[in-house]
Protein backbone atom coordinates (compact mmCIF):
# COMPACT_ATOMS: atom_id res chain seq x y z
CA UNK A 1 0.00 0.00 0.00
CA UNK A 2 1.28 3.58 -0.45
CA UNK A 3 0.51 6.91 0.84
CA UNK A 4 -1.15 9.60 -1.10
CA UNK A 5 2.30 11.25 -1.43
CA UNK A 6 3.98 8.19 -2.71
CA UNK A 7 0.79 7.30 -4.96
CA UNK A 8 0.43 11.50 -5.94
CA UNK A 9 4.33 10.75 -7.17
CA UNK A 10 4.11 7.40 -9.03
CA UNK A 11 0.94 8.96 -10.93
CA UNK A 12 3.16 11.74 -11.82
CA UNK A 13 6.02 9.44 -12.82
CA UNK A 14 4.08 7.46 -15.13
CA UNK A 15 2.40 10.19 -17.14
CA UNK A 16 5.78 12.24 -17.20
CA UNK A 17 7.57 9.04 -18.35
CA UNK A 18 4.90 8.18 -21.30
CA UNK A 19 5.10 11.88 -22.54
CA UNK A 20 8.97 11.47 -22.69
CA UNK A 21 8.21 7.57 -24.21
CA UNK A 22 5.96 9.01 -26.76
CA UNK A 23 6.58 12.40 -27.33
CA UNK A 24 3.73 13.45 -29.93
CA UNK A 25 0.46 15.81 -29.79
CA UNK A 26 -2.07 13.60 -29.04
CA UNK A 27 -5.63 15.12 -30.15
CA UNK A 28 -7.70 14.38 -26.73
CA UNK A 29 -9.83 17.10 -25.74
CA UNK A 30 -8.97 19.11 -29.16
CA UNK A 31 -11.27 17.05 -31.31
CA UNK A 32 -13.30 20.57 -31.94
CA UNK A 33 -16.63 18.78 -30.90
CA UNK A 34 -17.18 20.14 -27.03
CA UNK A 35 -17.83 17.77 -24.39
CA UNK A 36 -16.16 14.82 -26.75
CA UNK A 37 -12.76 13.81 -26.01
CA UNK A 38 -10.15 11.03 -26.40
CA UNK A 39 -8.76 10.14 -23.44
CA UNK A 40 -6.01 7.79 -21.75
CA UNK A 41 -6.92 6.32 -18.08
CA UNK A 42 -4.66 4.02 -15.73
CA UNK A 43 -5.20 3.25 -12.29
CA UNK A 44 -4.16 0.23 -9.77
CA UNK A 45 -5.70 -2.28 -11.71
CA UNK A 46 -6.15 -1.41 -15.52
CA UNK A 47 -5.80 1.05 -18.36
CA UNK A 48 -7.96 2.08 -20.79
CA UNK A 49 -8.40 4.04 -23.84
CA UNK A 50 -11.72 5.55 -24.51
CA UNK A 51 -14.27 8.22 -26.39
CA UNK A 52 -15.97 10.27 -23.97
CA UNK A 53 -18.99 11.78 -24.74
CA UNK A 54 -20.30 13.98 -21.81
CA UNK A 55 -22.55 16.15 -23.25
CA UNK A 56 -25.49 18.00 -20.54
CA UNK A 57 -27.95 17.62 -23.65
CA UNK A 58 -28.94 13.64 -23.34
CA UNK A 59 -30.11 13.61 -26.84
CA UNK A 60 -27.28 15.39 -28.56
CA UNK A 61 -24.89 12.78 -26.70
CA UNK A 62 -27.43 10.09 -27.35
CA UNK A 63 -26.70 11.51 -31.59
CA UNK A 64 -23.06 11.74 -31.20
CA UNK A 65 -23.18 7.79 -29.71
CA UNK A 66 -25.15 6.82 -32.53
CA UNK A 67 -22.92 8.39 -34.49
CA UNK A 68 -20.12 6.53 -33.57
CA UNK A 69 -22.23 3.20 -33.16
CA UNK A 70 -22.64 3.35 -36.96
CA UNK A 71 -19.01 3.17 -37.00
CA UNK A 72 -19.22 0.24 -34.74
CA UNK A 73 -17.67 -2.30 -37.89
CA UNK A 74 -14.85 -0.13 -38.55
CA UNK A 75 -14.05 0.51 -34.98
CA UNK A 76 -14.06 -3.01 -33.90
CA UNK A 77 -12.26 -4.11 -37.21
CA UNK A 78 -9.41 -2.01 -35.86
CA UNK A 79 -9.87 -2.39 -31.82
CA UNK A 80 -11.43 -5.59 -30.96
CA UNK A 81 -12.63 -5.69 -27.86
CA UNK A 82 -14.01 -2.48 -27.83
CA UNK A 83 -17.01 -1.48 -25.19
CA UNK A 84 -19.92 0.69 -26.24
CA UNK A 85 -21.14 2.10 -23.15
CA UNK A 86 -24.65 4.63 -24.09
CA UNK A 87 -25.29 5.03 -20.14
CA UNK A 88 -21.55 5.05 -18.05
CA UNK A 89 -21.35 6.08 -15.07
CA UNK A 90 -18.43 8.35 -13.78
CA UNK A 91 -17.42 8.10 -9.86
CA UNK A 92 -18.95 11.04 -9.34
CA UNK A 93 -22.62 9.90 -10.57
CA UNK A 94 -22.51 12.09 -14.16
CA UNK A 95 -24.24 9.91 -17.09
CA UNK A 96 -21.66 10.26 -19.81
CA UNK A 97 -21.62 7.56 -23.22
CA UNK A 98 -18.48 5.86 -23.44
CA UNK A 99 -16.68 4.09 -26.08
CA UNK A 100 -13.55 2.14 -24.57
CA UNK A 101 -11.06 -0.44 -24.89
CA UNK A 102 -9.25 -1.86 -21.86
CA UNK A 103 -6.50 -3.70 -20.89
CA UNK A 104 -6.54 -5.68 -17.48
CA UNK A 105 -4.27 -6.57 -15.18
CA UNK A 106 -1.58 -3.95 -14.79
CA UNK A 107 -1.24 -0.86 -12.41
CA UNK A 108 0.14 2.71 -12.35
CA UNK A 109 1.80 1.61 -9.05
CA UNK A 110 3.91 -1.08 -10.77
CA UNK A 111 6.44 -0.02 -13.17
CA UNK A 112 6.96 -3.40 -14.36
CA UNK A 113 3.62 -3.04 -16.62
CA UNK A 114 4.46 0.56 -17.52
CA UNK A 115 6.10 -0.14 -20.53
CA UNK A 116 3.05 -2.56 -21.83
CA UNK A 117 0.52 0.02 -20.45
CA UNK A 118 2.39 2.71 -22.83
CA UNK A 119 2.46 0.32 -25.99
CA UNK A 120 -1.20 -0.33 -25.57
CA UNK A 121 -2.15 3.44 -25.25
CA UNK A 122 -0.10 4.13 -27.87
CA UNK A 123 -1.39 1.46 -30.43
CA UNK A 124 -5.36 2.17 -29.47
CA UNK A 125 -5.26 5.57 -29.29
CA UNK A 126 -3.59 6.12 -32.77
CA UNK A 127 -6.15 3.75 -33.77
CA UNK A 128 -9.04 5.65 -32.18
CA UNK A 129 -7.42 8.98 -33.70
CA UNK A 130 -6.39 8.12 -37.38
CA UNK A 131 -10.68 6.50 -37.20
CA UNK A 132 -11.78 9.95 -35.87
CA UNK A 133 -9.74 11.89 -37.85
CA UNK A 134 -11.24 10.46 -41.01
CA UNK A 135 -14.45 10.31 -40.28
CA UNK A 136 -14.91 13.67 -38.46
CA UNK A 137 -16.60 15.37 -40.73
CA UNK A 138 -19.70 12.72 -40.28
CA UNK A 139 -19.02 12.49 -36.63
CA UNK A 140 -19.38 16.65 -36.63
CA UNK A 141 -22.59 16.60 -39.27
CA UNK A 142 -25.45 17.14 -36.49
Amino acid sequence: MFSKEESARLRKEFWTSFGKSFPRKWLRYNTKIKDLSLKFYADRKKAAVSIDIEMKDELLREIYFDKFLSLKGILTTEIPNLVFDKNHYLENGKKISRIYVELPNVSIHNKDTWATIYQFFNEKMDKIENIFIEYQDFIKDI
